[in-house]
């Protein structure tokens, strides 16, 4: 931007520095109209580094809104990865909706005054649904182990209604809030997610479901990136100040490393998780951030100074691995190219987006990545992929394929209409034993 422009854009932020550091956002629970008021009120007075829109209502008519804060907030650029946060999926569990608005103050208060904040928000784009079931919360009892307000308005459990990963659910209906998420998720290409719930302190990561097909191991449900997953599930824990002790809540048993693979914790159908992974190519975990569902006020300010350094540090790893576009020879874009890791064969193949990019995230190493598009020749590379976070930005390798002689190209498969998984992954075993 204009020098004069950026000079008073530097300005205002520092005044609005200083007044969030005099009032700050108070500790306590904001209703729904609170809280849409308060995310107005910042979108208003940060207008150049955040944008507050709706992706759908509630049962009862209430926005679900979402502030996206980055420093090109309204659109994507080619090579800045799409990061988000979900809180309040169950509305009777409260810290996370707390913890996400204290964040949005957290991060708007200290951009271009602190170097981690404006790094993040320069090299990555921040997404935040503070409450994914604001009818549940507003229906909540003020109880930490009551159920009340858990479900939605139609009496729903809403990590149990996505279409299911292993399982077909397709008579199921889906609410609203469900459909909205599942929608939004068509509109960006999300690297890494989270979503906040209570009731335990831990980080789960997929799967939550099994066909007690290959992926069953020693009583967990192994994802291709496993690895991945139990890094991201220590990042958290080890950035939480009591969670990687492994210290239980009441009622349960204490988990290694304050981590726990879904299906081994308990076997979920129709979670959020797994499908933002399977079908959405977004890496999701499921971070339990109190034992008590809906704390007292006066626990809240310790809540957030035990999570506030995950909560960073867990948004930085959106950097991790290689990220890219796939173009045809003439330097055009090609959507839908399979972008497959040897070794890694997930249920729905990673695939290049609608502007031909491509997000992997991977643990430093070397990789043989495979790249193929109808007709195209298939293109295969190793690629040494180093440590991203740290540098704020993963590996960029572009991939140019060529096309095949007298052969017209095709639409490839796109992974928002995978089939099945049990489809999928009975056709992979066929496949290995007629080769």
């Amino acid at each position: 931007m204009p020098a004069q422009r950026m000079f008073v854009f530097q300005l205002s932020l520092f005044f609005c520095s200083w007044l969030s550091s005099i009032h700050g956002l108070d500790f306590r629970y904001y209703n729904s109209v609170e809280m849409e008021q308060y995310l107005k009120d910042v979108n208003r007075t940060y207008p150049e580094i955040t944008h507050l829109h709706s992706i759908g209502q509630s049962v009862e008519g209430r926005e679900l809104w979402v502030l996206i804060l980055g420093q090109h907030p309204r659109e994507h650029r080619t090579g800045i990865p799409e990061f988000k946060y979900v809180g309040n999926m169950h509305g009777n569990e409260v810290v996370g909706r707390v913890l996400l608005l204290q964040l949005i103050n957290y991060l708007t208060s200290r951009y271009l005054s602190d170097p981690l904040v404006t790094r993040m928000l320069n090299s990555s784009r921040v997404h935040i649904l503070p409450s994914m079931n604001p009818d549940g919360f507003e229906s909540s009892d003020r109880d930490c182990i009551n159920s009340v307000g858990r479900y939605n308005k139609n009496g729903v459990d809403l990590n149990r209604n996505f279409p299911d990963a292993f399982e077909s659910n397709t008579e199921q209906e889906i609410e609203k809030e469900v459909s909205a998420v599942m929608d939004w998720l068509k509109t960006e290409t999300f690297v890494l997610s989270a979503n906040l719930h209570g009731g335990a302190v831990v980080a789960s990561y997929p799967y939550d479901n099994s066909n007690r097909g290959s992926e069953l191991q020693g009583g967990q449900s192994i994802s291709p990136d496993d690895d991945v997953f139990i890094h991201l599930a220590k990042t958290y824990s080890y950035n939480h100040t009591e969670m990687h002790n492994a210290n239980s809540c009441s009622d349960f048993i204490g988990f290694d490393h304050g981590i726990t693979n879904g299906y081994y914790w308990y076997p979920l159908k129709g979670g959020m998780q797994d499908y933002n992974y399977v079908k959405a190519q977004c890496l999701e975990l499921t971070l339990e951030i109190s034992c008590c569902k809906f704390p007292l006020e006066s626990q809240l300010p310790g809540l957030w100074e035990a999570n506030r350094p995950a909560l960073l540090a867990y948004m930085q790893q959106v950097h991790l691995g290689v990220k890219g576009v796939v173009m045809d020879s003439d330097g055009k874009p090609v959507q839908n190219a399979v972008v497959e890791v040897s070794g890694r064969r997930n249920l729905c193949p990673f695939s290049s987006d609608r502007n031909g990019e491509y997000f992997r995230l991977l643990l430093p190493g070397t990789y043989t990545i495979t790249v193929t598009h109808p007709g195209h020749e298939t293109l295969t590379q190793r690629i040494k992929v180093p440590y991203g976070p740290d540098s704020f930005s993963a590996l960029t390798h572009n991939f140019i394929l060529r096309q095949k002689d007298n052969i017209s190209t095709g639409a490839a498969p796109s992974p928002q209409s995978c089939t099945n998984a049990i489809t999928t992954l009975t056709l992979f075993i066929l496949q290995r034993l007629l080769s």
